[in-house]
């Protein structure tokens, strides 16, 4: 059983207890539902689950409605589960990315169901599944297509990794698989086949040679990146290989469209035969609105760009303005030592509650 009314360190380290691998959430989702549920009887909270998915939302009467979203899963295990302290930090997988910010979350929703905090804005709270894997099994984009009334504000705030200040916006996402062909023949014989792993040398050389675009959209500073993540060929110790495949992952500015983005790849690989296997947007900061630059004052310190892709372009498409705000280190997320500053769990959470607070 969680105990949301505990510090948000504390309640991080019960989260990361719990293994919540993409795929296998349904523990860790029962256990957020429960703690949820137990603050429907102070009727300040209504609380659902659609898969494992749970959303609690207030109905204050408020005149605007901020959004508080973060992703139950995380990447593979590396024998680091359970938590450990050590001196100021907290190690353990999704420490940083993102239990720690779902902590934050929670944190905030027992505040407010308990009468504690009295927001100045009507809050939903989204907890989901499957963001560590492909698109298409993400959770907050299912609710995305199937009900996304229930995502609608004035501003979401998504409690991803940025060191406990504003990021606007993110990177889109793309990947292809680039297969180049030969002949298969006997190894002792290569002069009667042709090589499709040498064939593929040309590939991974305009990947070495490609310079990265740096563009700042309105008003922050991105990086882009175009990178082989996967190759594979071969057939067996003595054969020449007919097949070769290099994926290559393509994380692009907030500028361009994916259709923009997949013709720049193209366009980089003129020549060869590219298949798109898994797309995503990204999204322009979303630091315009008042509520946003409300966050901005009320978190301090100097926003900047989220390099990397986040659900933030999820709300993006629905037109609902989104940033990043979470304690963890972007740099750890996914690394066998993951940890999070413990101090800086508890300075995002006084940090969100003083904005909710206006």
């Amino acid at each position: 059983m969680l105990d949301l009314s505990t510090d948000a360190a504390m309640l991080t380290a019960a989260l990361v207890d719990v293994e919540s691998v993409s795929g296998a959430e349904a523990a860790l989702t029962d256990l957020v539902e429960q703690a949820l549920r137990g603050l429907i009887p102070r009727g300040r909270l209504t609380v659902e689950r659609d898969g494992n998915v749970v959303i609690a939302r207030t109905d204050l009467g408020r005149e605007h409605r901020v959004v508080l979203a973060g992703h139950l899963d995380t990447v593979p295990v590396v024998d680091n589960v359970p938590s450990r302290v050590e001196g100021d930090r907290m190690y353990g997988c999704g420490t940083s990315d993102m239990k720690s910010g779902v902590a934050v979350m929670l944190r905030v929703a027992h505040l407010v169901g308990t009468g504690e905090l009295e927001p100045e804005v009507d809050l939903s709270f989204i907890l989901y599944d499957c963001e560590e894997v492909e698109a298409a099994r993400n959770g907050l984009g299912r609710i995305a297509r199937t009900r996304p009334d229930v995502l609608r504000g004035d501003l979401a705030i998504l409690l991803e990794p940025t060191d406990g200040v504003i990021e606007g916006g993110c990177q889109g996402t793309l990947r292809v698989e680039i297969r180049v062909s030969g002949v298969r023949a006997h190894s002792a014989r290569s002069w009667l086949g042709e090589n499709a792993i040498h064939a593929a040398a040309p590939v991974l050389a305009r990947l070495a040679a490609y310079r990265a675009r740096e563009v700042e959209v309105d008003g922050l500073t991105y990086r882009e990146g175009l990178n082989a993540v996967f190759i594979s060929g071969g057939v067996a110790g003595n054969v020449v290989p007919d097949q070769c495949s290099v994926t290559v992952n393509f994380r692009f500015a907030p500028d361009r469209s994916e259709q923009d983005a997949l013709a720049h790849v193209r366009e980089v690989f003129d020549g060869y035969e590219l298949t798109l296997t898994d797309s995503a947007p990204g999204a322009r900061p979303g630091l315009d609105s008042e509520l946003a630059k409300a966050a901005v004052a009320a978190v301090g310190g100097e926003a900047r760009a989220k390099l990397g892709w986040t659900d933030v372009a999820r709300f993006g498409e629905l037109g609902i303005p989104a940033v990043n705000l979470g304690p963890g280190d972007p740099n750890l997320a996914h690394k066998a030592d993951e940890h999070v500053v413990i101090d800086r769990i508890g300075a995002t959470e006084a940090a969100l509650v003083g904005f909710l607070a206006g």
